[in-house]
C-alpha cells in the first residue's frame, strides 16, 4: 500500500463511522416512536342540495309562444278605373284611420258625365211611357166607339205600353249604375285601423281590382298558439271550443320585450283552430286581446302586429297537489329522494305538469320528503349522500349531524380540518347543482 493511499484510508474511516452512527440513531428512533391510530374512517356520503316536498293548491299553467295578427285585415282594392286625385294625409304605412274616413278618391268627371247621360235617358223613357200610355187611351176610346167583340192586346197598344215601361225600368237602372259608379270613386275605411302597406299615390291611374295597399282593424288582435294533446289535458280545453258567454275561455298572459323592457298583456282564448297542423299534430288555441291599441295596452305599450310574444295560459285549479323544484325532475318520471338516515333513494313519480320552475306531482313522494335538486353523476339506491339546504346548512347525513344526534354537544370545538371537509363538500355541491341547471337550460 503506497502512502498516498494509506493517506485516503485514514481520512475516510472517521467519516464512514459518522454516517454509520447517524444511521443507527435514526433507526432506534423509528423503532421507538409512537404509531399513530390507525382505525378506518368511515367513508362520506356524496354532498347533496336538497329541497321539501310541499303539499299546496295550485293552478296549472301552460307556456306557449306565437305571433299577434290582426283579426280583420283586407287590401284596399278600387271598384272603379280612373286617376286618383286624392290620397288621405293618414294613408301612409303605419298611418291611423277612422271609420268611415275617405281614405282614396278617384277623379269623378267620367262617372259624373254618365249619371248626365243616364238621367237624360231616362227622361226620354218616362216622356215615351206618357206618349205611349196616351195612344193606349185613344185606341180604347176608339175601339168602344167603333169597334165589335172583344179587343186584341195590340189594338188597345198594350205590348207598345209595356214595351215603354221596360225602356223606362232600363234607363232607371241604368242611372243607379252610373250613380253607384260615381259613389266608388271614394275608398272609405271600413273600420278603425291602421295601414300595413301602401301601393299607389296621387296622380296615379288605377284600374278595377288594382291592389292598392293593405289596411287591418285595431279593435282586436289575435295570437295562434300551438297546444300539445297534453297541454290541451291541462287546460281542459276541448278540441272544437269555442268561448261564449258562460264560458269565456281561459284568461293568459302575454308578455314580451319591448324597448329594453319587459311588457305584458292579458287576454282569452276565444277558440281552437278548425283542423290539427298535419306537420306537427298540435291544434292551435287563437287568443284575442281586445283594443290592443287603447285600454288593452300595457301602460301605453300598445301589442303591436307582427311581434313575437310568450303565452301563460292558466290551466286546471288542483286542490291537493305535491310541488317540488324542476331540478329534481331526472328524466321524464323520476326523482332522487334522500332518506333521513344519509340514503339516496330512486323513486318513480306520476307527473302532472312540468314547469320551468316547478313540477306538480300526483305521486310517487310524499308530503316532507327531501328531494335532490343538484346533480347526481352516478346514482346508485342506497348509496350515501349527506343532505345540505339551499343557505348550505347540513341537514342530515353527514359526521356534523351525527354528533348532534349523539348530543355531545362539541360542535364548537371541531378543528379546523373538519371544517374543511365539510366546506369542500358544500363547494361540490354547488358545483354539481350549476351542471343541473345548466343542463336545465340547454
Amino acid at each position: 500500500m503506497t502512502a498516498w493511499m494509506r493517506r485516503i484510508f485514514f481520512l475516510g474511516l472517521p467519516i464512514g463511522g459518522i454516517i454509520f452512527g447517524v444511521i443507527a440513531l435514526i433507526s432506534v428512533m423509528a423503532a421507538n416512536a409512537p404509531q399513530p391510530n390507525r382505525e378506518a374512517e368511515e367513508p362520506r356520503g356524496l354532498a347533496v342540495f336538497v329541497a321539501e316536498v310541499q303539499r299546496e293548491p295550485t293552478r296549472l299553467s301552460v307556456e306557449s309562444q306565437g305571433e299577434v295578427r290582426p283579426l280583420s285585415q283586407i287590401d284596399v282594392v278600387p271598384q272603379v278605373s280612373g286617376r286618383l286625385e286624392y290620397v288621405a294625409p293618414n294613408y301612409v304605412e303605419g298611418g291611423f284611420f277612422e271609420e268611415g274616413e275617405v281614405l282614396l278618391r278617384i277623379e269623378e268627371a267620367d262617372y259624373q258625365l254618365a249619371v248626365t247621360r243616364a238621367e237624360a235617358t231616362v227622361a226620354q223613357a218616362r216622356r215615351a211611357l206618357e206618349s205611349e200610355r196616351a195612344q193606349a187611351e185613344i185606341a180604347r176610346r176608339d175601339w168602344e166607339d167603333i169597334g165589335e167583340g172583344d179587343p186584341t192586346s195590340l189594338a188597345l197598344r198594350q205590348p207598345q205600353l209595356a214595351e215603354a215601361r221596360a225602356a223606362l225600368a232600363a234607363a232607371e237602372a241604368s242611372l243607379q249604375e252610373a250613380r253607384l259608379n260615381m259613389s266608388r270613386t271614394e275608398i272609405i275605411a271600413p273600420f278603425d285601423g291602421r295601414v300595413r302597406e301602401k301601393a299607389a299615390d296621387r296622380g296615379q291611374f288605377v284600374t278595377t281590382g288594382q291592389r292598392l295597399g293593405q289596411i287591418f282593424a285595431t279593435d282586436v288582435v289575435q295570437i295562434r298558439l300551438p297546444l300539445s294533446d297534453a297541454e290541451l289535458a291541462l287546460l281542459s280545453l276541448p278540441v272544437a271550443f269555442s268561448a261564449s258567454e258562460g264560458n269565456p275561455g281561459p284568461g293568459a298572459r302575454l308578455s314580451a320585450n319591448v324597448a329594453g323592457q319587459t311588457r305584458e298583456w292579458n287576454g282569452r282564448i276565444a277558440r281552437t283552430d278548425s283542423a290539427i297542423d298535419p306537420r306537427t299534430r298540435t291544434l292551435n288555441a287563437i287568443v284575442e286581446v281586445d283594443d290592443p291599441y287603447g285600454e288593452g295596452s300595457d301602460d301605453g305599450f300598445p301589442l303591436a302586429v307582427g311581434m313575437f310574444v310568450e303565452a301563460t295560459i292558466e290551466g286546471r285549479q288542483l286542490d291537493n297537489a305535491l310541488i317540488a323544484p324542476r331540478a329534481a325532475l331526472r328524466g321524464a318520471d323520476r326523482v332522487y329522494v334522500a332518506n333521513l338516515d344519509g340514503t339516496l333513494s330512486i323513486r318513480t313519480v306520476e307527473v302532472i305538469a312540468s314547469e320551468p320552475s316547478r313540477v306538480v306531482l300526483a305521486g310517487g313522494v310524499a308530503e316532507g320528503e327531501y328531494v335532490i335538486t343538484s346533480a347526481v353523476r352516478v346514482a346508485t339506491e342506497g348509496m350515501r349522500i349527506e343532505a345540505y339546504a339551499d343557505g348550505g346548512a347540513l341537514l342530515f347525513g353527514g359526521p356534523e349531524a351525527s354528533d348532534d344526534d349523539d348530543g355531545d354537544g362539541d360542535d364548537a370545538d371541531e378543528d379546523s380540518g373538519e371544517e374543511t371537509v365539510a366546506s369542500g363538500d358544500r363547494a361540490d355541491a354547488e358545483a354539481a347543482r350549476a351542471d343541473t341547471d345548466a343542463g336545465d337550460r340547454s
